[in-house]
């Protein structure tokens, strides 16, 4: 702040308590004046006046006690231009003390499963309890509460994995996050060529479709698509293609998902979280989220 704005700070605020004080003053009654029967002089009706009585005692002391108070908290807390207050309080210091406290409590909690395996976590139920309430915080708002996920957002609960569901892969999506990219193939199709594959990829996992689409979608599928997502549509972990066979469907799979997909592309991010979160917490959310396949619901 510069040291103009501050003098200016500084004096509009003294100014504004003296004023308060000096109005004060002028109109409390001075000794031995006797306002009881003195009226404004104005007249309503013939016979309305308006009579100018002082203000109750306790109202002005309380005035008086806002002004002393105002006058305290000025001396102790920063509040006039750049003067930082007998206390040295600031709202960053009182952050960062209690974002330390915080943290400190939290490892605290955290330190008995630093050593334990994902394996180990996820049979432990205190540390399931953790995991849940990291998931909570930190995870729920695109896989659902329930890990049940939504479109455009993996599903938890079902055990298809994209990147593949080893505790050691789940760790390493969650550490570094993940980029998942299916490349537009509209242009390179064409109309027809789009809705063959589309009946094609359909026709993967045991859907009904034309028999015509499908054949000559399966020859442009052995053109554009096998290389990411296997000669039999099963999919590659290594990249993070999808498993075409399963029934189960990231972006949706209805015919007119499915056909988006295909002509327009996609592309998604897991966001790193290993800077945010650490070794111990990440271990936590693998070794839930892993404790998640195969359940009703999230605990």
């Amino acid at each position: 702040m510069s040291s103009g704005i501050s003098w200016y700070i500084i004096i509009l605020t003294v100014l504004n308590v003296a004023g308060l004080a000096w109005l004060l003053l002028a109109v409390r009654p001075k000794p031995g004046e006797t306002t009881t029967s003195e009226t404004t002089g104005h007249v309503w009706d013939e016979d309305l006046r308006e009579y100018n009585n002082p203000l109750p005692r306790w109202w002005l002391w309380l005035f008086i006690l806002t002004i002393v108070f105002a006058i305290a908290y000025l001396v102790l807390f920063p509040g006039m231009g750049s003067y930082q207050g007998t206390l040295g309080w600031t709202s960053a210091k009182q952050h960062d003390e209690q974002f330390a406290a915080n943290e400190a409590r939290l490892q605290q909690t955290l330190a008995p499963f630093a050593t334990q395996t994902i394996e180990q976590l996820e049979q432990n139920p205190a540390a399931r309890t953790v995991g849940r309430n990291l998931f909570a915080n930190n995870c729920a708002t695109c896989h659902g509460s329930d890990g049940r996920g939504a479109p455009g957002f993996p599903n938890l609960v079902d055990g298809d994995w994209l990147w593949g569901g080893s505790p050691e892969t789940v760790v390493e999506t969650i550490n570094n996050g993940r980029i998942g990219i299916m490349a537009p193939w509209g242009e390179a199709l064409g109309p027809q060529g789009v809705e063959d594959v589309v009946a094609y990829t359909l026709s993967l996992s045991g859907r009904t479709v034309p028999a015509g689409n499908a054949a000559n979608g399966k020859a442009r599928y052995e053109e554009m698509c096998v290389a990411c997502h296997g000669p039999d549509g099963s999919g590659n972990p290594a990249l993070g293609a999808p498993n075409l066979t399963d029934k189960i469907w990231l972006h949706g799979g209805s015919p007119a998902a499915v056909r988006h997909t295909i002509e327009l592309g996609r592309q998604n991010e897991m966001p790193a979280q290993g800077d945010r979160l650490g070794a111990v917490r990440i271990n936590l959310l693998a070794a839930y989220v892993l404790g998640l396949h195969g359940s009703d619901a999230a605990p």
